[in-house]
């Protein structure tokens, strides 16, 4: 575990374990390092060298006022990988962190990158718009900054439960995951979680997309009720080169925690492939 420090002073903090070919995993917002521990532990295991780092404004890297977009959040990782020299790497992207694989792949990969995966991820675009209108509404992300700025703890209580699924009938709820989620959220600064919000919905990785070459396996829960599946995973596997779409029945945005298991055998099969 270790810092790097970015141009603008920005320290970002991350872990680096084991040997072997190098698997990079990227958060989801507003979370740290700590979301991978199943895959962190599950990879490690299998020989790989394993790298998860929180971004900026997140966890324990700065609490940033400035730079809360996916063009900075992708150079930070680009600084981290020339750092640790990263060479041949699978770089895994939950969420927001999706967004982040995505555009850090196609903007600093080349050379770097074997593989990338996508994992109920924001790309192509969140936001509803006249060219994605099977996004959501802008008031919906609306909705999201109030209550980060004015009742963030609380709101933190609330979000865990669509996020893993636990409003559903038969499902089997973890307090414990439920007060991981708060923790780690809590972790981060008000101001860059708040910004965000922006980076996550607004984005258009579009291009992103059709710029990346490697191949790439999109996986995503249909029942995944905070990035819906419709104007998501489908989408971006079209605008990939070699794309790769995996949908997962009756799954939810938080599957790699309550379902570490299968994501990460399916995931396993991926990089050896």
């Amino acid at each position: 575990m270790g810092t790097i420090t970015t141009r603008d002073g920005t320290e970002i903090y991350f872990k680096d374990w084991g040997a072997g070919q190098p698997i990079v995993f990227h958060h989801g917002w507003p979370l740290t390092a700590d979301d991978w521990d199943a895959q962190l532990h599950f990879f490690l295991a299998r020989g790989f060298r394993v790298i998860a780092h929180d971004r900026r404004g997140h966890g324990r890297s700065t609490q940033t006022a400035i730079g809360n977009e996916m063009d900075t959040y992708a150079a930070d990782v680009a600084a981290l990988v020339a750092h640790l020299d990263l060479k041949d790497a699978v770089h895994v992207g939950h969420s927001t962190g999706g967004g982040e694989v995505a555009r850090y792949v196609a903007k600093h990969g080349a050379g770097r990158v074997a593989k990338a995966v996508l994992i109920g991820a924001v790309p192509p675009i969140m936001v509803k718009t006249d060219a994605n209108p099977g996004g959501l509404p802008v008031e919906v992300f609306d909705g999201f900054r109030e209550r980060v700025a004015t009742d963030r703890a609380q709101f933190y209580k609330e979000v865990p439960v669509p996020f893993y699924g636990y409003n559903r009938d038969g499902a089997k709820v973890s307090e414990g995951v439920k007060d991981n989620w708060w923790r780690q959220g809590m972790m981060g600064g008000v101001k860059a979680q708040y910004d965000c919000i922006k980076a996550f919905s607004e984005t258009d990785f579009t291009e992103d997309l059709k710029a990346i070459d490697v191949p790439v396996l999109v996986m995503h829960g249909d029942d995944d009720q905070i990035v819906p599946i419709g104007a998501s995973a489908p989408l971006s596997a079209e605008l990939l080169r070699n794309g790769t779409l995996k949908v997962y029945k009756g799954l939810a945005h938080g599957m790699c925690t309550t379902h570490p298991d299968l994501i990460n055998n399916d995931l396993l099969a991926f990089v050896q492939r």
